[in-house]
C-alpha cells in the first residue's frame, strides 16, 4: 500500500473511532465517493473534539487556526504527517470543491471553546449552517456536483435539524462544562438565565424548554419534507441527518429523557435507521 492508500485507511479507521454514523454514511455511499467523504468527515470529527482534549480556550484556537492555516496553504511545515490533513487537500484538489466552506466550518468552532451562550435563534442556525449543513452540502458536492446545488436549502434546513438533534444528545455533558446551545429566547421563554438552566433542577422548566429547543429540529425537518424525496445520487450525504428525526420527537415529548441523557438508540437501530433513509430517500 503506498502512502496515500496508508492515509486513508488511518482516517476511515479513525472516522469509525470518532464518528461511527458518519462511517457508516461513508460504507454506505458509492465506492470511488468513499475517500472524500471519510476525509470531510474526520476534518469535521477533529474541529467536533478540540473542545475536549484541551482545558483553555486559547490552544484550542491555535489548534482551529491551524486547520484554517493548511486549508489556505499558509500551513507551518508539510501536511504528510497529519493524515486527515493531506487527505483533505487532496479531496478538495480531486473534486474541485471550495475551500472557503471548510475555513468558516473552523472559524464557527470557535464558539465551541467559549461557554457563551447561544444568543439567539438565528446565532444558533448560523452556526448549524457553518457546520452541519456545510458537510452535507460538500458531501452533496462530492456525491453529484450537479445536483447539489438544487438542493442546497434542503442541507440547510437538514443540517439545523441535525445540529439540534446533536445538542440535545450531549446536553447533559454540555451543561456539565458550562456551555449552553439553546437560544436564548428560548431560555427566557421557560424562565431561565443561564446561569438557572446550567445549574438549576427544575426539570418540570428544563423539559419545557428541551422541547421547544426539539421542535425548533422538527420544524426544519418539516421544511426538508416540503421539497419532496432527495435525489437518489445526493441521498448518502443526507444519512447522518436521517438519524436526527427520533432524537427530536423523543425529547419533544418527555424532556426527561435528554436531561438523563437516555436519547441515544443502540447502535444497531441507528444503522438499520440509516440504511432504511437510504432507500426511502427521506429524513
Amino acid at each position: 500500500m503506498d502512502a496515500n492508500g496508508q492515509n486513508a485507511a488511518l482516517v476511515l479507521a479513525a472516522l469509525k473511532e470518532s464518528d461511527v454514523d458518519r462511517y457508516l454514511a461513508v460504507l454506505l455511499s458509492p465506492e470511488p465517493k468513499r475517500r472524500s467523504l471519510a476525509a470531510f468527515y474526520a476534518y469535521n470529527a477533529e474541529l467536533a473534539r478540540i473542545r475536549d482534549i484541551v482545558r483553555e480556550p486559547l490552544p484550542g484556537e491555535v489548534r482551529l487556526q491551524y486547520w484554517r492555516d493548511l486549508l489556505q496553504g499558509a500551513a507551518h511545515g508539510s501536511s504528510d504527517a497529519n493524515p486527515v490533513g493531506s487527505e483533505l487537500l487532496l479531496a478538495i484538489e480531486r473534486d474541485h470543491l471550495p475551500v472557503a466552506p471548510l475555513v468558516a466550518m473552523s472559524e464557527a468552532r470557535i464558539f465551541d471553546l467559549y461557554d457563551d451562550p447561544m444568543e439567539d435563534q438565528a446565532s444558533f442556525e448560523g452556526y448549524a449552517g457553518e457546520t452541519a449543513s456545510a458537510l452535507i452540502q460538500l458531501a452533496s458536492l462530492v456525491l453529484d456536483a450537479d445536483k447539489a446545488p438544487e438542493y442546497a436549502q434542503t442541507a440547510g434546513h437538514a443540517g439545523v435539524a441535525q445540529a439540534v438533534a446533536g445538542a440535545l444528545l450531549l446536553l447533559p455533558q454540555h451543561r456539565a462544562r458550562g456551555q449552553v446551545y439553546f437560544p436564548a429566547e428560548i431560555l427566557s421563554a421557560t424562565g431561565f438565565s443561564r446561569e438557572q438552566f446550567l445549574s438549576g433542577d427544575d426539570d418540570a422548566r428544563l423539559a419545557a424548554a428541551i422541547s421547544a429547543f426539539a421542535g425548533l429540529g422538527l420544524d426544519h425537518l418539516r421544511k426538508v419534507s416540503l421539497s419532496g424525496p432527495i435525489t437518489e445520487s445526493l441521498m448518502p450525504a443526507y444519512l447522518p441527518a436521517v438519524l436526527a428525526r427520533p432524537v427530536l420527537e423523543a425529547a419533544a415529548r418527555n424532556g426527561q429523557t435528554a436531561i438523563q441523557g437516555r436519547l441515544r438508540a443502540p447502535q444497531w437501530r441507528r444503522q438499520i435507521r440509516m440504511a432504511f433513509g437510504l432507500w426511502r430517500r427521506k429524513l
